[in-house]
């Protein structure tokens, strides 16, 4: 009896986990569909990846099928959210520039310094998750050659178990800070797209409040006031602040 239920049970899991597998979407499949100029299937297919997890590569790879189905905005956007993830990716700029040509308000957006844009990089180069494994590896190793500089006779082991434990000691230190930096790059993020095909730009939160200035769709806007109710206050990399209704506009 016992070892009839556990056979159902076995075939319970099975089946499930086999319908699962079936039914999962994977990166390639995504990108067959795009190769075979189904894009709304692409889209679909990377809108469902990046539930599961974000990488510059699948916003990039999403932007590049929304530009083929002329949705500007929405490829605006996702090229905007891989080059949060990838500053220093040349196709993305490229990408994400030759997109923003086609919006009607031509804003330039906020310059930064080379070194801060390598710096970027370097710190998304890895998840938050990927660099708490690189910390934990860094932790062992370290250990490890610390045990070879205190129990080891040779001289030449020992300055190889000394140096290397600094080396990796100073990995850990650097992996948790860029993971600490990665953090709050996303937490702070206040960068925005307009989805609204026009948008008058009041000079306070309130309807009958006049018109500050005209925006449309697919401009880059910074999200400066979240806490009026039904309104937000926005920046324009030009330095022209106002307030404009919720919904208007799409967090990167």
């Amino acid at each position: 009896m016992k070892r009839h239920i556990l056979h159902i049970i076995f075939c319970v899991v099975a089946f499930l986990a086999f319908s699962m597998t079936v039914g999962a979407v994977t990166k390639d499949m995504a990108d067959a569909e795009y190769k075979k100029a189904n894009y709304q299937q692409a889209i679909k297919d990377y809108e469902e990846l990046l539930t599961h997890g974000v990488s510059s590569e699948l916003y990039y790879n999403l932007g590049n099928a929304y530009y083929k189905v002329d949705n500007i905005t929405r490829a605006l956007l996702n090229y905007e959210r891989a080059s949060m993830l990838d500053p220093g990716n040349k196709d993305i700029r490229f990408n994400l520039q030759f997109v923003r040509n086609k919006t009607i308000d031509k804003v330039a957006d906020d310059d930064e310094m080379f070194f801060v844009t390598w710096y970027k990089s370097v710190v998304n180069f890895e998840s938050v998750d990927g660099w708490a494994k690189i910390s934990v590896v860094s932790v062992i190793m370290a250990l490890l050659l610390l045990l070879v500089y205190l129990f080891c006779e040779k001289v030449s082991l020992r300055k190889v178990g000394f140096f290397g434990s600094l080396t990796f000691i100073g990995c850990f230190i650097l992996s948790i800070l860029f993971a600490y930096q990665q953090k709050c790059f996303f937490e702070n993020r206040c960068g925005a797209i307009v989805t609204s095909p026009v948008v008058n730009v009041k000079k306070t939160p309130s309807v009958g409040s006049a018109d500050e200035f005209i925006i449309h769709e697919g401009t880059k806007v910074y999200i400066t006031d979240r806490a009026m109710k039904g309104w937000t206050g926005i920046r324009l990399p030009d330095g022209r602040e106002g307030w404009i209704l919720k919904g208007k506009i799409e967090e990167i």
